[in-house]
């Protein structure tokens, strides 16, 4: 479900992105750079650009927000864990710690050091 919505999400993005662009401004936009100045005057009338491309943004802008926020509320119940816990309090609580055998220079009370024999000279 998780890479449906990212899918979606990154659908909506290219969406945004491609109508912000289409949009004519004073040097007209990307529309203008492709000769699209007359083929918007063609397809969405005079005015009918405008309108039609200022409010398909206004609509893939509110997804995009949306999406978002789905996406944050998602990803946060798939995280492992308690929120602001700890990765290394975590695998301590996880994991025991293994046992530690004695240091070779270390010594138990009431033991002699054993020395190893000497090969002679």
């Amino acid at each position: 479900m998780f890479a449906v919505l990212i899918v979606i999400h990154v659908i909506i993005s290219c969406g945004l992105m491609l109508v912000v662009l289409m949009q004519s401004s004073k040097g007209e936009g990307l529309a203008g750079a492709f000769g699209g100045g007359g083929l918007s005057g063609a397809v969405f009338g005079g005015r009918g650009a405008a309108t039609f491309l200022s409010k398909a943004t206004t609509v893939l802008a509110i997804l995009f927000m949306v999406s978002c926020i789905v996406l944050t509320l998602v990803a946060r119940g798939r995280a492992t864990g308690q929120v602001g816990e700890s990765a290394v309090k975590r695998m301590a609580t996880e994991q025991p710690m293994p046992t530690q055998a004695p240091a070779p220079g270390d010594q138990q009370q009431g033991t002699q050091p054993t020395t190893p024999p000497s090969g002679g000279n």
